[in-house]
């Protein structure tokens, strides 16, 4: 080293510290690589991407190789400092050229390459993964041999490197990435997904058309007032009983009826033919299984039953899916028939109308997690039957009932613009 000229070992100390921080920096940007984006472009073709990809799946033999010519390299470069001052200074000059090697290291080659690397982690770990595929080949016993003695070491203090936990996401961490998406996903279609993220938590008995509003057709009655029926009708499928409700035959397709009653003759026979077996599910099917059950059996309409087989309510593909896209109309007004706008900005709702689809299309803020009706929550609320004109506050949400019929109540007025919101003292 004496022979060799100053400038000689300052241009070689130079070329340390660039290797430092190409190893700082790539170490960086391949450990705060997206995986998820990663796989996507290694199976997309990238072919820096996937000497990337191959390279994490094992991440102890990376971290050693990067590990093993960093430290080489700021080691060599510590000797050529201290061979550089005591050339320049004698021995009084080495402290001052380790704090000097110290300060340009910290600067140069860690701080600065690695805030890059994090920055703009694909720009360096792509590039990088060309030179550490090639080295680690070259480099594999002794990165092995260091790997096994670090492996060692973790065992003994109860770590074991093969127990790693995965990269899955799970539902909620899915969620905020789904939130963060920002402008990537459209808002729309942004919350269509965090719906379906939903599906779990809500069950079909939120959505279910309740027994007391099931209509459909008594075959005990003259074949001329169910033919009546049935042109009327404004569902596709209609509910077919015998004397009540409790006594469930299954549905027709309203649709197949006419045509038969075009071809020929319709006698109740006919009809019967025509008429498919009803499809019963328990009461608490959560609505991604209940989906899954629908596209398995091909049926788009269900009976909801409790445990002691009594129905308690319809339920609807098209319910379902309105649960992950919003519902099928424009004005939120317009979206529950059971909601009556008023001049003087109150709403006069249904007391059967339901809480969930309240909260959805008109954004009001009543809790949803007891009684899935108007009429249960203010029952629930007060613990008896109110009489007309009693007023209450729900969620801050003033709220009169208007009409009692049949021991419910049958309307209620709400009056969400004079909302008060209850802050809780901090």
């Amino acid at each position: 080293m004496n022979e060799l000229p100053l400038g000689a070992l300052f241009g070689a100390l130079v070329l340390l510290l660039m290797l430092s921080a190409f190893f700082s920096g790539s170490e960086t940007a391949l450990m705060t690589l997206n995986r998820y984006r990663l796989r996507h472009l290694a199976a997309a073709g990238n072919p820096g991407a996937k000497l990337a990809d191959k390279l994490l799946e094992k991440p102890d033999r990376l971290i050693g190789l990067i590990l093993l010519g960093n430290n080489f390299v700021n080691i060599l470069a510590s000797s050529l400092a201290t061979i550089i001052a005591i050339r320049l200074g004698g021995q009084g000059a080495i402290p001052i050229a380790a704090g000097l090697l110290t300060l340009v290291v910290l600067i140069f080659s860690e701080v600065a390459p690695k805030t890059m690397a994090a920055l703009h982690p694909e720009r360096l770990a792509f590039p990088a993964s060309w030179v550490y595929t090639p080295l680690l080949r070259v480099m594999f016993p002794l990165v092995w041999l260091v790997n096994l003695m670090a492996n060692a070491v973790l065992r003994g203090l109860g770590i074991y490197p093969d127990d790693a936990e995965g990269n899955a996401l799970s539902r909620e961490e899915l969620r905020t990435v789904v939130n963060e998406a920002g402008a990537m996903i459209p808002q729309r279609h942004q919350k269509m997904l965090l719906n379906i993220l939903d599906l779990e938590k809500v069950t079909v008995d939120d959505i279910m058309v309740p027994r007391s509003e099931l209509d459909g057709i008594d075959l005990d009655n003259p074949i001329d007032v169910i033919l009546e029926q049935l042109e009327q009708s404004p569902y596709t499928r209609v509910l077919v009983f015998h004397g009540s409700i409790d006594h469930i035959v299954g549905f027709v397709h309203a649709r197949r009826a006419m045509q038969a009653l075009l071809e020929k003759e319709m006698t109740r026979d006919v009809l019967e033919d025509l008429i498919r077996d009803p499809y019963f599910i328990p009461k608490g099917t959560r609505l991604n299984q209940q989906l899954l059950n629908f596209q398995h059996n091909r049926r788009r309409t269900a009976l909801v039953v409790d445990e002691y087989g009594d129905v308690q309510g319809l339920v609807t593909m098209a319910d379902l899916l309105e649960e992950i896209v919003g519902e099928f109309a424009t004005d939120p007004a317009d979206s529950i028939a059971d909601v009556l706008p008023q001049p003087d900005g109150s709403f006069l709702v249904d007391g059967a109308a339901s809480l969930r689809d309240l909260v959805r299309t008109m954004h009001w803020d009543l809790p949803i997690d007891g009684p899935k009706t108007l009429n249960g929550l203010i029952v629930e609320h007060l613990e008896s039957l109110p009489e007309t004109g009693t007023s209450l506050m729900v969620a801050g949400y003033p709220i009169e009932v208007v009409q009692i019929q049949d021991n419910a109540v049958k309307m209620a007025r709400i009056r969400p613009g004079e909302r008060r919101l209850l802050h809780r003292p901090d």
